[in-house]
C-alpha cells in the first residue's frame, strides 16, 4: 500500500528541508522522483543540490538528461518516472500523479504559511484517505525535528 507523507513546512524553506528528505531517501535505498511546476524551479533546486553544502554530495539529475533512468534521484516537471523512482516528493502544489499507487511512498510538501497550498493540501490528504493510502501528517517541532502528529 502507498504511504503519503504530508510535511507541513512552517518557518522554514524546502530550500533547508528538501535536501535533508532527499539524503535520508537514498541512505534508505529508494530511487526518487522530485516533480515540481516549473521548469524555473527545477533548475534552480538543480543549482541549489548542488552548492546546498560543503561537506555533502547529493546526486541527482533533472528529467532533460540522456542517462536519467540512471540517476537516483531525478528532478521533474511532469508526472514521468524516469528512474524507476519507488518515491515521489510533491513541491510547489504539484498534483497527486494518477500513478500515485504504483510508488511505495509519496511525499507531499506544502507551504504552512500559503493559505492556498493549505486548501490544496487538504484536498490532497481527502483524496488520499478515499484511496486508501495509509496517510500521515509531519510538522517540524521547535528544534526543526520533524514530528508525527495526529
Amino acid at each position: 500500500m502507498t504511504e503519503v507523507l504530508f510535511y507541513h513546512l512552517q518557518n522554514m524553506t524546502l530550500e533547508s528541508v528538501l535536501p535533508p528528505l532527499l539524503e535520508k531517501s537514498l541512505e534508505r535505498g529508494w530511487r526518487v522522483v522530485v516533480q515540481s511546476t516549473s521548469q524555473e524551479r527545477a533548475e534552480t533546486l538543480d543549482a541549489h543540490l548542488w552548492t546546498y553544502s560543503d561537506d555533502s554530495f547529493l546526486p541527482h539529475a533533472t528529467w532533460r538528461v540522456a542517462d536519467a533512468q540512471d540517476q537516483p534521484v531525478i528532478l521533474s516537471i511532469d508526472e514521468g518516472n524516469p528512474n524507476r523512482a519507488t518515491v515521489r516528493f510533491l513541491i510547489d502544489g504539484a498534483a497527486l500523479p494518477a500513478d500515485c499507487d504504483s510508488y511505495e511512498r509519496v511525499v507531499l510538501v506544502f507551504n504552512g504559511d500559503d493559505a492556498d497550498a493549505v486548501a490544496a493540501a487538504r484536498g490532497s490528504w481527502t483524496a488520499c484517505k478515499t484511496r486508501g493510502f495509509d496517510v500521515t501528517y509531519w510538522q517540524a517541532d521547535e528544534r526543526g525535528r520533524w514530528q508525527r502528529r495526529q
